[in-house]
């Protein structure tokens, strides 16, 4: 091992300590219930949900797949800060509205909503089912994000399969011991040296390879134009189109989101989740960031083989090893943390809505549900975290086409989810039919290799069917399974 290597490997193993440290004594002292270890007991204040939502947009893919993007396909990646921010502006009135419903029937999940909006245990446990199917994928990423992350930042001593392990461990650790709280507490840290770690690198990267911005800019327009304007350079797959549908879907899509949700229902109360809908466009910007290193790297390493790696490629080759080192740690914890909220939220819909009983499972006076339905949570999501390293180890690409469909396979949970709070002749009926057809043509237009469809996204065309067919099904079979209770939407309370 180089001395280089030796710097990186030691500063890491300090930081994983330390990671582990705060996500464990977050827990200490608090409730043992599954309102606590699901969402926090409802108690996080603005700053806490503030951290732990912006995690669910700064991920091991700000360091490797927005600069990768970047490199390879150009303005197309700008898709990316244009969903996420506009997103925030539909949060805005949806996160109070679902924090209140959520919070005056007790419910921890979004199959808790489509159970109880329609007194249907089934489409609830539909629900679940569905969630996991899409959610799995994204841990098994965020191991293998961590596992690139951490080889490039090590220049090579820590192996791929080494670093998905260590992901995993630290993850469960806290996570089984505190849930999403140890989540929120590890995002203080986590952003803490990412924001640090993309200011810095906005700064030097520029001025280091370049004369400053404008000249790298200027290139941009002489030498690569084609980069700069849609559909990139990704052989016109990525158009204008494909954009602003994308951004419709992924809007919609992520208010439901069930990792987004739980991060609502986090909050102590609608008011910090307004101020978070406010603060976090701004933090969306930082985005930004990457993305200008990529196309740096376009110009310094212009044959990279591997897209992801353009960020590091350029840290890796420039800084020394204790920034490197610094830079890896921002990127891995990107990846823990967001992780560990999937398997929360994934824990969360098995240990309750499949395994515990769902709404009608054991209770206590207070209606949170017992201990038993947090302990069959916290084993589904060392079972689930396990799963998704052996994909990691064993088969490392087999579940990165089904990644491409996981927004837009939990897109179709919308009426089940949010628009059944809103219209109350939509039925079970409906929207387990709606659901059914939505689903298969995602899946139908993602086998044919036809997704995008004439340009536009497949999920947006699955969606629109979902929500034609889930409307003339409530309409034919009559009146609605469950009327929201009145004042139920209203955010005030």
């Amino acid at each position: 091992m180089t001395s280089a290597a030796a710097v990186a490997v030691a500063l890491f193993a300090v930081a994983m300590a330390a990671t582990v440290a705060i996500g464990v004594l977050s827990g200490r002292g608090r409730e043992r219930s599954m309102a606590e270890w699901s969402v926090s007991g409802r108690g996080l204040g603005t700053v806490f949900v503030l951290l732990l939502m912006a995690g669910e947009s700064y991920t091991s893919f700000s360091f490797l797949g927005a600069a990768g993007w970047s490199y390879k396909y150009g303005v197309p990646i700008f898709y990316l800060i244009a969903y996420l921010s506009t997103g925030l502006v539909v949060a805005y009135f949806v996160a109070p509205l679902i924090w209140t419903y959520c919070a005056r029937h007790h419910l921890v999940s979004i199959a808790d909503i489509a159970e109880h909006r329609f007194s249907s245990r089934r489409l609830g446990i539909v629900v679940a089912v569905v969630c996991t199917v899409f959610l799995i994928p994204y841990v098994q990423l965020q191991i293998q994000g961590m596992g690139v992350v951490v080889n490039a930042m090590s220049y090579g001593a820590i192996d791929l399969k080494v670093a998905a392990v260590v992901s995993f461990v630290v993850a469960e650790a806290f996570i089984l011991a505190s849930g999403l709280r140890g989540s929120a507490w590890v995002s203080v840290l986590k952003d803490g040296l990412a924001v640090l770690a993309v200011l810095f690198l906005a700064i030097y990267v520029p001025w280091h390879y370049f004369d400053g911005p404008g000249e790298l800019l200027d290139r941009l327009v002489a030498e690569k134009p084609q980069w700069l304007t849609f559909p990139g350079a990704g052989g016109g797959t990525f158009g204008a189109a494909w954009f602003v549908s994308t951004i419709l879907l992924n809007v919609a899509t992520i208010c439901i989101f069930p990792t987004t949700v739980a991060g609502y229902l986090s909050a102590a109360g609608p008011t910090p989740l307004r101020r978070n809908s406010m603060l976090l466009p701004w933090y969306q910007l930082l985005l930004c960031i990457p993305m200008f290193i990529g196309a740096a790297a376009l110009f310094v390493v212009p044959a990279l083989s591997n897209p992801d790696l353009a960020l590091f490629e350029l840290v890796t080759d420039s800084l020394p090893p204790a920034v490197v080192a610094v830079i890896g740690i921002a990127g891995a914890l990107s990846a823990i943390v967001p992780m560990s909220v999937f398997l929360v939220s994934i824990g969360t819909l098995w240990g309750r809505t499949i395994l515990g009983g769902g709404l009608h499972g054991t209770r206590r006076a207070d209606g949170i549900t017992d201990r038993g339905q947090r302990g069959r949570s916290q084993l589904v999501c060392f079972v689930v975290g396990a799963l998704a390293l052996a994909g990691a180890l064993i088969y490392p690409s087999a579940l990165v086409d089904l990644s491409v469909l996981s927004y837009e396979g939990i897109a179709q949970l919308l009426p089940a989810v949010l628009v059944g709070l809103y219209w109350r002749r939509l039925t079970a009926g409906g929207v387990t039919a709606g659901l059914l057809v939505g689903t298969a043509i995602v899946l139908i237009l993602h086998a044919l290799g036809r997704d995008p469809l004439f340009g536009v996204n497949g999920g947006l065309i699955a969606l629109v069917a979902n929500l034609a067919v889930a409307v003339v099904v409530s309409l034919v079979t009559g009146t609605a399974d469950r009327v929201p209770p009145v004042g139920a939407l209203s955010a005030s309370q």
